[in-house]
């Protein structure tokens, strides 16, 4: 099995347990339709969609397994490759592979991204052009059309100018190049040319005959004042104080003005003075601790900046902070399926600046982030926290303050009970009743209080058994659903 058959698999069973629902990478059919131009419209939203996306035939709009005959997908084969080949433009790439769901035989077809965006109804031009918004198949609007053209694979955002033609004196006003220098743990060069050389190697700068162009990576990273390049004002970051759990009343609203890189720590220092702090009291010693774990804060800030979609205009990263959470949001629906973040590889929209800022060890290692961010949600006996798609376009992460066991509500025990199951599975372990009374501090003797959240979360889909066959509860573990 192929990577992409994997990927079929997964996100089909992702998308029919526990809840069936179509999200934008994929398409339901019982049939094959008669109506060739509305499948050129799914060839074309799936095509201008990153990574592609799947169809898949044998399965009724409500999740119904029915399957489907050999001959039924030889027929669909043919028609959808005539549709590829002559009905949409640029031509469209397809892959198919036949697979079990419930014993029954379901054809999936692979669309793949196409390199030349935005894909359209042939003999139409680009303005009947499609994409997946909401799990249905819609007509792009005027500036999706402009970010699928900008998100072509052979496009890379980072490498854009962000200015005109500047001299070296006004590029070093500009860019912060002692950060620069200081983050790559290098030695500042002697002479100006050393410096430009430096800075036109990691793409901060672009040469252009004797004089240079600052690319939006330079700025991103490392302007001294992010306000004085035009396009990128509204991606500072924003840090929001509340008083009390709503938005009603500002105590404190400030925007960084520094690039992502040279500016991270002052604001995760900013962010930290901002947070309340408990009173604890070891070896006679009275200390003051934080509410938040910090490496949760610096892993979910750095996600927000290198994960967000810089197209989407008019917003950028936030962190607002109430009284009993922190919403740490970012333009741009998220590539991964957000029930997926402990275990799965993370992919990113801003490959070159998500490179660099893990070279300067803002970020953690690929795939080690989130899963530092739940640990330390148990560590410091938090909620688990929430991943959570707002409005289609943005992704928000709630951090929960401290609640005891008592006021957990349901929904807080069952994501709590899923994330520590996924976050022993991809440690090589299993979680058990010991392991969750371990996670919610649950005596022994009120073991069956975890069995009863165990069985929630069973309900509700996101955990199963590791051996269905065994019969015993006392030394039973469990994996989560996807296993």
């Amino acid at each position: 099995m192929n990577e992409w058959q994997k990927r079929a698999e997964e996100a089909l069973k992702a998308s029919l347990y526990p809840v069936p629902q179509e999200p934008n990478e994929l398409d339901w059919k019982s049939r094959l339709s008669d109506d060739s131009e509305k499948l050129a419209h799914h060839l074309s939203a799936f095509s201008n969609r990153e990574d592609g996306g799947f169809l898949y035939f044998g399965i009724e709009n409500d999740g119904t397994i029915l399957g489907i005959s050999h001959t039924q997908s030889q027929q669909v084969c043919k028609k959808l490759g005539n549709i590829a080949r002559d009905g949409v433009e640029p031509g469209v790439a397809l892959d198919h592979y036949i697979m079990q769901i419930g014993g029954k035989p379901i054809l999936a077809v692979y669309v793949q991204e196409s390199l030349e965006k935005p894909v359209h109804v042939r003999g139409r031009g680009i303005h009947d052009s499609y994409i997946r918004s909401a799990g249905q198949t819609r007509k792009m609007t005027r500036q999706e059309l402009a970010q699928s053209i900008a998100r072509s694979p052979a496009h890379r955002y980072e490498e854009e100018p962000a200015t005109e033609k500047l001299t070296a004196e006004q590029i070093l006003r500009k860019i912060d190049y002692v950060s620069f220098f200081e983050l790559l743990d290098r030695s500042l060069p002697s002479g100006r040319d050393g410096i430009l050389d430096a800075l036109s190697a990691e793409r901060i700068v672009q040469p252009t005959g004797a004089q240079f162009l600052i690319t939006n990576l330079g700025a991103i990273l490392f302007a001294k004042d992010i306000e004085e390049f035009d396009h990128l004002k509204r991606k500072a970051v924003r840090v929001i104080l509340y008083n009390g759990k709503d938005r009603l009343r500002t105590v404190k609203e400030q925007s960084g003005k520094r690039g992502y890189a040279s500016g991270f720590e002052g604001m995760i220092k900013y962010i930290n003075d901002l947070l309340p702090s408990n009173e604890v009291i070891k070896q006679a010693l009275r200390k003051q601790v934080k509410m938040y774990p910090e490496l949760a804060i610096r892993e979910l800030l750095a996600n927000a900046l290198i994960h967000q979609d810089f197209l989407i205009t008019g917003s950028g990263p936030m962190v607002e902070i109430f009284s009993d959470r922190i919403e740490i949001s970012n333009p741009g629906r998220p590539i991964i399926n957000t029930m997926r973040f402990i275990d799965y590889p993370p992919r990113s929209r801003n490959e070159i600046l998500t490179s660099f800022m893990r070279r300067v060890n803002i970020c953690e290692e690929r795939g080690s982030g989130i899963d530092k961010v739940v640990s330390q949600a148990e560590a410091f006996q938090l909620p688990a926290p929430s991943f959570l798609i707002e409005a289609e376009d943005y992704l928000k992460v709630v951090l929960y303050a401290h609640k005891p066991f008592g006021q957990m509500q349901k929904e807080d025990r069952i994501r709590a009970c899923y994330q520590h199951c996924c976050l022993r599975y991809v440690s090589n372990e299993r979680m058990s009743n010991q392991t969750l009374r371990g996670r919610f501090r649950i005596s022994d003797k009120n073991y069956p209080m975890a069995s009863r959240i165990i069985s929630e979360t069973i309900k509700a889909g996101l955990i199963k058994p590791s051996d269905p066959e065994s019969a015993s509860r006392k030394f039973a573990t469990y994996v989560p659903y996807w296993t």
